[in-house]
């Protein structure tokens, strides 16, 4: 893979600059040579664009990691069900893509990046509809709300349940379609729930700014309401084989995977300590605080530091939930489970670096709408 992904790479570059241009020119090239294709799209093409690129560039990037390669692409193939993409349709982005980077990249665009990106999309397109024929489960599934409740003025906790049993493992995230306010635009949220045997699912979801998805989740979703529910992904998940202790960082609603995998925890954990360390930007946005004290006061494994950014009053611990985390400690020997927003995740990897935490001890995931 290793001149091949130095191409894809190279010829990347020529067109980086120009990313929304070359997902304009490539959603116009499908819509025009196959109408009926763009009724798979939702109205708002804006996001679907950013998010169409950001696959195409994780997919590159990983070419030289044959194992997650095949992993991540085989995860993008099934989650990829839920659009009703047909085998034909691989053909049509396929041709589209490479002729849109074409068009863009100038005139050090040759022959051997065509080839080079036709080759990388065989193999793409290939592991993606393996992993979707491999997928005996439905597309989607649909699930009733069947309880929403406001918790500050931009988060909502609604439960779900799904019509049929949807198998997951607590820390894992999935896509959900709100059909009846943002039809076809699908968002991934993390089940705050481990598994459980009424198959329930709770979520924690705040309106982000315009957020389609999230602002329909949280101001707008009643319960009665049907949405749809795609395969799970992702493998922040924990490994029931390790002894270490474990620190958990959260920031915001990205607290929902982390009471996840605590529950699982509650399940069967008597020897590892579990320190969670939970921040927001005020004290309204600490949502589920009293839930995590709770389980803190039952479980003498496990203990909750909580601060704010943003909110000179609060009793607690003051500024970014990673300087927090670097003030305790030592974590050398720890394992780390890091969930929030871009910004927040990104920030707490670099100061773990800092700390020369073992990037293989450090599972993460990041959300934003």
């Amino acid at each position: 893979m290793g001149d091949l992904a130095r191409l894809l790479k190279e010829s990347w570059s020529l067109v980086e600059e120009h990313q929304d241009k070359v997902a304009g020119y490539f959603y116009a090239r499908i819509f025009l040579s196959y109408p009926d294709l763009r009724d798979l799209f939702p109205v708002q093409m804006d996001v679907q664009r950013a998010r169409l690129l950001t696959a195409i560039v994780t997919a590159v990037q990983t070419l030289e990691d044959p194992e997650r390669f095949d992993e991540y692409l085989r995860a993008l193939g099934r989650d990829h069900r839920k659009f009703h993409v047909e085998p034909e349709h691989y053909e049509v982005v396929g041709g589209a893509l490479i002729e849109s980077m074409r068009a863009f990249a100038g005139e050090e665009w040759g022959v051997e990046y065509d080839q080079a990106w036709a080759d990388a999309y065989a193999v793409i397109a290939s592991k993606m509809l393996a992993g979707a024929e491999a997928d005996p489960n439905p597309p989607y599934w649909y699930g009733e709300v069947v309880a929403h409740e406001r918790r500050s003025r931009d988060i909502a906790v609604f439960t779900v349940l799904p019509l049929q049993p949807l198998d997951y493992r607590a820390g894992q995230y999935l896509s959900i379609e709100c059909p009846r306010y943002q039809p076809r635009l699908w968002r991934t949220y993390s089940p705050a729930n481990a598994p459980r045997r009424d198959n329930t699912l709770e979520f924690h979801v705040r309106a982000v700014g315009a957020g389609w998805v999230s602002s329909a989740l949280v101001r707008r979703l009643q319960v009665g309401d049907m949405i749809k529910l795609a395969a799970p992904m992702g493998t922040m998940t924990l490994d029931r084989r390790s002894t270490r202790d474990a620190v958990f960082v959260a920031g915001g609603t990205g607290l929902a995977p982390i009471k996840s995998l605590l529950e699982e925890l509650t399940r069967y954990n008597r020897t590892r300590w579990v320190h969670v360390f939970f921040g927001a930007r005020n004290r309204e946005d600490l949502y589920d605080l009293a839930d995590l004290n709770r389980l803190a006061a039952r479980y003498p494994w496990l203990s909750v530091v909580t601060a704010c950014s943003d909110d000179p009053t609060f009793p607690g611990e003051q500024g970014d939930i990673s300087d927090v985390v670097a003030k305790y400690g030592p974590w050398k020997e720890h394992d780390f489970f890091v969930s929030g927003s871009g910004r927040m995740v990104r920030s707490t990897l670099k100061k773990l670096s800092e700390l020369q935490i073992p990037s293989v001890r450090i599972k993460y995931d990041s959300f934003s709408d």
